[in-house]
C-alpha cells in the first residue's frame, strides 16, 4: 500500500469521526437526564399518556395550528406529531415531586431533544436541559445561560418578547421555545384544567 493512499484512508476516517461528532452530540442519557431533573428524589416514576384528538385540538390552537414546530429554514424533516407522551414523576418520601417530559423538536440541521421538568401544582416550567443536537451553530441552546430562561413560564412563552434568542441561531432558539411552550401548554390543557 502507498503512503498516498494510506494518508487518504486515514484523512477520511478523521473527516468521518468529526462530521459525526459535529452533527449528532448526544448530552445526556434518559436516566442522566431524570437526575438532572430531580436531583434529590427516591425513585422515578413513568407513567404513558395517550392523549386524545379532542385534548390535542385545545393544545395545537394554542400554538398555531400544529403540534411541530415548523421553519423555512430547518433543513430538519425527521419529527412527526404524536399523541402520547411518558410522564416521568420524581418521587421525594412518597410524593410527586414534579413530572418532565420528553420532547423533540426539528432543529436547523437536526432533531433537538429536550428534557422538561413542570412543576407538578402549576405547570411552570422548572428546569430544562438539551439531551442531544445536531445544531452547528445553534449549540448555545443548551447552555444554563439560555435555559433558564424558561424557569417559571408556561404558556406565555414567546421568543423576542420573554426569551432572548442566541445570536445567530434563531431556529435552534425558536424550536427550544416551541418544544417548551408545547410541553407547557399539553400540561396545562391535559392536566391543569381538568383539576378545576
Amino acid at each position: 500500500m502507498s503512503k498516498k493512499w494510506m494518508c487518504g484512508i486515514f484523512t477520511g476516517a478523521l473527516l468521518m469521526l468529526f462530521a459525526g461528532s459535529a452533527f449528532g452530540l448526544e448530552l445526556l442519557s434518559e436516566e442522566q437526564a431524570m437526575k438532572e431533573m430531580f436531583p434529590g428524589a427516591d425513585k422515578i416514576e413513568k407513567e404513558k399518556k395517550v392523549y386524545t384528538p379532542e385534548e390535542l385540538k385545545a393544545v395545537k390552537d394554542r400554538l398555531g395550528g400544529a403540534l411541530v414546530h415548523k421553519s423555512a429554514n430547518s433543513k430538519s424533516k425527521d419529527v412527526t406529531e404524536r399523541n402520547e407522551y411518558v410522564l416521568f414523576y420524581g418521587v421525594k418520601d412518597g410524593k410527586r415531586t414534579g413530572v418532565a417530559f420528553i420532547e423533540e423538536q426539528p432543529g436547523k440541521w437536526g432533531v433537538v431533544k429536550y428534557v422538561i421538568q413542570l412543576d407538578i401544582a402549576t405547570g411552570k416550567i422548572k428546569n430544562m436541559a438539551v439531551m442531544s443536537l445536531s445544531e452547528k451553530r445553534g449549540r448555545p441552546i443548551a447552555t444554563k445561560n439560555f435555559l433558564d430562561q424558561f424557569n417559571g413560564k408556561g404558556g406565555e412563552i414567546e421568543l423576542r418578547k420573554n426569551i432572548n434568542a442566541v445570536s445567530g441561531a434563531t431556529v435552534s432558539s425558536d424550536a427550544t421555545c416551541f418544544a417548551a411552550k408545547k410541553i407547557a401548554i399539553l400540561y396545562e390543557e391535559t392536566v391543569l384544567k381538568k383539576k378545576k
